[in-house]
Parts: structure tokens; C-alpha cells; sequence
């Protein structure tokens, strides 16, 4: 079987394993997968990550902190400009302060608060909170 995104896949492998309740998960790796869940760490949505080699992939085993309520992929992944973030964080996140919107930027993957204080754009690629 062929995984076509695999940023969707590692999303979703997170998410069903958050809502069983299972303490860990072992997802594919790769850069942007590891930027994601960098930012993931940082905004304490998940506790850290451990990388490892399978005999033929990188893979990562997420350590889950139960703090996700809901987590999903934008697809497509829309183009934002500096004044479309708030109209997508209206529509992706409950409330104000209480989620984030990961989005990939000229400089690089960031959160939509560290964009807005930018001052910069760039592509949705998902939303947690």
C-alpha cells in the first residue's frame, strides 16, 4: 500500500489512538512530520517524540499527553495571506487563544500567532486544539 500523505496519515494515527486513550503511537517520520510535531511539543499538546529506524522507514513513537480534543489536516491546503488567518481561524478553531492553526511558511513551520507576529502568510497545513 502506497501512503500518499503522509502528514494525513501520521494526523490520524494520532487522533484515533488520543480518543481510545492509548498512552503512545508510532507514526511514519519525516521533516515536515517532525516540524508538526515539534510545534505540537511546544504548545503542549503532546508530551515529545522519540525517532527510530524500521528496517526500511524513519519512524517516530509519539508520546501522547491526552490534551487533544480535536485534531485534523486542511485539505487542500489553502493559501493564506496575513489578513486570512484570522477568517480560517474562525472557521478551524473554537475560540480565540484556545487551539492553533500549523501552517508552513517561508520561514518554516509555524504556528498562526507566530505568523500574525510575523506579519507573514503561507499554506494551512492542519489545526489542533
Amino acid at each position: 500500500m502506497v501512503d500518499m500523505d503522509r502528514l494525513a496519515d501520521a494526523i490520524n494515527i494520532i487522533k484515533t489512538h488520543e480518543r481510545v486513550g492509548r498512552p503512545e503511537c508510532t507514526i511514519y517520520s519525516t521533516k515536515l512530520i517532525r516540524a508538526v510535531l515539534d510545534i505540537m511539543v511546544r504548545e503542549h499538546y503532546i508530551n515529545g517524540y522519540q525517532e527510530f529506524s524500521d528496517r526500511y522507514a524513519k519512524k517516530a513513537k509519539v508520546s501522547l499527553a491526552r490534551r487533544i480534543n480535536r485534531i485534523g489536516v486542511v485539505k487542500p491546503r489553502y493559501a493564506l495571506t496575513r489578513s486570512d488567518i484570522q477568517r480560517y481561524e474562525e472557521r478551524y478553531i473554537l475560540s480565540r487563544d484556545f487551539g492553533i492553526l500549523i501552517l508552513s511558511t517561508p520561514k518554516g513551520i509555524i504556528t498562526n500567532r507566530e505568523a500574525r507576529a510575523m506579519g507573514i502568510g503561507g499554506r494551512l497545513l492542519a489545526y489542533v486544539y
